[in-house]
């Protein structure tokens, strides 16, 4: 398989020629990173897809946000469904043709009619949670409870950015945040691959403690770490154009 050049990372960020299909907003959004063997990785993505690597490690990430002014790109918004909360454990792959993108183990979120689109259109692994939140002394406390599981997840960071930058090209904070591509796969084994785009994120490195849960990993098939994340980074809201999924 062709490895991803700086070239083709960059060339992800274009605005694609296809159609919008859907709108949205992304808001308070908290990446945690944790280094993973690559091997481990490997061996649970479907044929077609290839770990990517940063100084040889790959990644393993999880990922609470808000999902705004969700709709078709034809409609309105509609109270009480455009509005959600997401929470996604994600890795990092390429395909063949060395194009990056994000491979998606698990997204919990709290709309009943986003997790039937998403399981039905776009092939993700959407599960039922029920989720809450609240902002206090400007610490945001974010909670997810997916559904037949008992434990309750909670992460607490910053609610608002104190300062923020873009990342560099070559950086880890670059192969991690910016990715504008989603594969995902057909219950037939089919691989499918579609674009989204948003002006790159305004990041800030954060220090969050051990108010972050990592029951997604085990839920998942994989083991909790028990180290702290090797990244955490909060990033302003961003508004996203959602394009057609093609098969690869």
């Amino acid at each position: 398989m062709r490895i991803p050049t700086y070239q083709q990372r960059l060339a992800e960020r274009q605005q694609p020629n296809s159609a919008v299909v859907m709108k949205q907003d992304w808001s308070h959004l908290l990446f945690l990173h944790w280094e993973i063997d690559p091997a481990v990785i490997q061996a649970t993505l479907p044929t077609g897809l290839r770990v990517d690597t940063f100084d040889g490690n790959a990644y393993l990430g999880i990922v609470p946000f808000f999902m705004d002014h969700v709709r078709p790109s034809y409609c309105p918004v509609v109270p009480g469904i455009s509005w959600f909360q997401e929470l996604n454990l994600r890795t990092y792959v390429h395909d063949e043709h060395g194009r990056p993108g994000v491979w998606f183990y698990a997204l919990d979120c709290n709309q009943w009619l986003a997790v039937k689109i998403a399981r039905s259109w776009f092939h993700l692994p959407y599960q039922h949670a029920r989720m809450k939140s609240y902002q206090r002394d400007g610490t945001l406390s974010y909670t997810s409870r997916r559904r037949g599981c008992s434990q309750l997840q909670v992460f607490k960071y910053p609610a608002n950015l104190s300062r923020s930058e873009t990342s560099r090209v070559g950086t880890l904070e670059f192969f991690l945040l910016e990715r504008y591509r989603l594969f995902s796969a057909s219950r037939k084994g089919s691989i499918y691959s579609g674009r989204v785009h948003h002006t790159p994120y305004q990041y800030q490195d954060v220090n969050i403690a051990d108010h972050y849960s990592t029951r997604l990993f085990s839920l998942c098939g994989f083991d909790e770490p028990d180290t702290a994340p090797i990244s955490s980074m909060i990033a302003e809201t961003v508004s996203v154009n959602i394009h057609p999924l093609k098969k690869n």
